[in-house]
């Protein structure tokens, strides 16, 4: 039986928007405490000549950030902060709190190894996760420009421009088409009749998801379990919101269906022989495992506690120590236990994992599909890498396993039973609840006009030259209001705010971008020039963006820009 494991990386675009707590530090934290540990544990193991072919994506707009001179510089004086913290919190403990140095110490060789890997990619992330994928060690997917919430779009050219842009930068950074996509917040609506809210644009019967996707020339992507019928929605950590389900009700089909295994990939109905695109299915007892904050790994008392921080500096010095122990009661942390017992939960996933092989039916075309948020690993459960490095040590002893990344899989068996999906997500609820509902629906209020808005003057501003520049700025401007991360804090209520300042700013360039564009507006194009030079420096992103807009404009058949 197969095991694809998938990491989806995304951030929004962060870069010339401040430092701390949500600017620049929350890539640079990112980097350092995520996609650097990872890039080490699949170098080591490419080096150990283990397989582990991880299927990871690197959303457009993190990769341009990634890739970009300005990253590279506050990542420098990051991790300057970052060790000039340990020297003060050396010098500190030593007199207070010696038991503590030690711990001090293990941060200072760690982020000075880590650095030393990063210039050694030439300070280029992206090239390095590159060069990994064109000596076949692992296949990264794309995604959407912005990781827009595509079925809330009220245009089918704002989600064709979504995915041209998708793939046009990612061949752009990556140097190849994207087989799979990561479809963002794994969100996907069918083709039927669009209304999603009260107030939202009257629209008659629309395309779904996965047309938009064979459009784009995607062979792939990724459903959270309950959209196959194959169980209940696991929610935002993991855990299921109810208990199990034996039947669900078709109302399209007029017929009760059994419970679909998740251990298959389904063609996704109404796509068709070559071009058809295939689900994978999110597993719900691989899924809970890791991601659980309840019953995962990532809840044990020897692992680093993520929420007490030593300031200045930002250190972490202590571990879980227990479920429900209070900050200050938590112990020191121990790196050497807690290694040694991401390597005993490493063994514990890859045996679940061939009991799940052993144990389930679904044929010679098996598959156990497990997708995570990259920072997951690293970030939040800090010692996440070592554990996926582990599980790819372990999995050679499990003989009814074999990794393999997404299209492998799909080469080797391609799939022949086709479903129809409802609507949903991999989010609370299994719905759209956490994107449009009271506290959020007015960003989609501002957002719907705004594309009726661009997409009118689309066509006559890319047919003048000197409205070119604005055009594109109006584009990318209007893709970053889209990103799926401002409803998405609003409705955690954790720094609401910031989201809504954000959101509001792009928005109101998008629209002072539009007038420009507008005859007898009052805002000249000379205005919109002066004013897209100034954006293009702050959110300099997706370069050459006016093909995708011609492509998204143009049709379905021009999404896949070559």
């Amino acid at each position: 039986m197969d095991f694809v494991l998938t990491l989806h990386s995304h951030l929004p675009w962060v870069l010339n928007h401040g430092r701390w707590p949500h600017g620049s530090d929350w890539l640079s934290e990112a980097a350092l405490d995520t996609y650097l540990p990872l890039l080490e544990t699949l170098r080591a193991l490419e080096r150990d000549q283990i397989p582990a072919p991880v299927t990871i994506g690197f959303t457009p707009v993190l990769a341009n950030q990634l890739a970009s001179p300005v990253f590279v510089e506050e990542f420098e004086a990051f991790l300057a902060q970052r060790l000039e913290a340990c020297d003060q919190a050396a010098a500190d403990a030593a007199g207070a709190e010696p038991h503590l140095v030690p711990l001090v110490r293990f941060w200072q060789e760690r982020f000075g190894r880590l650095r030393d890997l990063f210039r050694s990619t030439g300070r280029d992330l992206v090239a390095a996760f590159r060069e990994l994928e064109s000596r076949g060690t692992i296949e990264i997917i794309g995604s959407a420009a912005t990781h827009g919430f595509l079925p809330l779009l009220a245009r089918d050219e704002s989600i064709r421009l979504q995915l041209a842009v998708g793939v046009a930068e990612h061949r752009r950074l990556f140097g190849r088409y994207p087989s799979g996509c990561w479809l963002p917040e794994c969100a996907y609506r069918p083709r039927g009749p669009w209304a999603p809210w009260p107030t939202a644009p009257k629209a008659g019967v629309r395309r779904g998801i996965e047309e938009h996707l064979t459009d784009a020339g995607v062979k792939f992507f990724f459903v959270d379990a309950h959209l196959a019928a194959a169980g209940r929605p696991l929610g935002v950590y993991g855990d299921p919101l109810t208990g199990p389900r034996e039947a669900t009700e078709d109302p399209e089909l007029g017929m009760l269906h059994a419970l679909r295994s998740p251990y298959r990939a389904y063609r996704i109905s109404p796509t068709r022989g070559a071009n058809a695109v295939a689900a994978y299915v999110r597993d719900p007892r691989a899924s809970m495992q890791v991601w659980s904050r309840h019953h995962g790994y990532p809840g044990s008392g020897e692992y680093l506690e993520f929420h007490k921080i030593r300031w200045p500096g930002g250190l972490k010095l202590w571990r879980v120590t227990g479920d429900g122990v209070d900050l200050g009661a938590k112990q020191p942390y121990d790196p050497g236990a807690a290694r040694a017992h991401a390597r005993g939960h490493a063994q514990h996933f890859a045996t679940l994992l061939g009991r799940i092989a052993e144990g389930s039916s679904p044929g010679p075309d098996g598959v156990i599909a497990a997708p995570f948020d990259t920072e997951l690993f690293g970030h939040w459960w800090f010692e996440g890498p070592d554990f996926l490095g582990d599980v790819y040590r372990a999995l050679p002893r499990q003989d009814h396993v074999r990794a393999v990344t997404g299209s492998r899989h799909l080469a080797d068996h391609p799939a022949r039973v086709a479903i129809r999906l409802p609507e949903g997500t991999w989010g609370a609820n299994g719905d759209y609840s956490m994107w449009i509902g009271p506290e959020t629906a007015w960003t989609w209020e501002r957002i719907w006009p705004l594309e009726e808005q661009f997409w009118d003057r689309a066509p006559d501003a890319l047919a003048e030259p000197a409205a070119a520049p604005v055009l594109a700025q109006a584009a990318r401007s209007l893709l970053l209001t889209q990103s799926s991360d401002w409803q998405f804090i609003i409705s955690t209520g954790a720094v609401a705010d910031y989201a809504v300042r954000r959101f509001t700013q792009h928005c109101v360039e998008t629209e002072k971008l539009l007038a420009a564009l507008t005859p007898g507006s009052g805002t000249s194009l000379e205005e919109g020039q002066t004013l897209a030079a100034s954006l293009d420096r702050r959110d300099h992103l997706f370069p050459d963006i006016l093909p995708a807009v011609a492509a998204a404009l143009n049709g379905s058949r021009s999404l896949a820009l070559g």
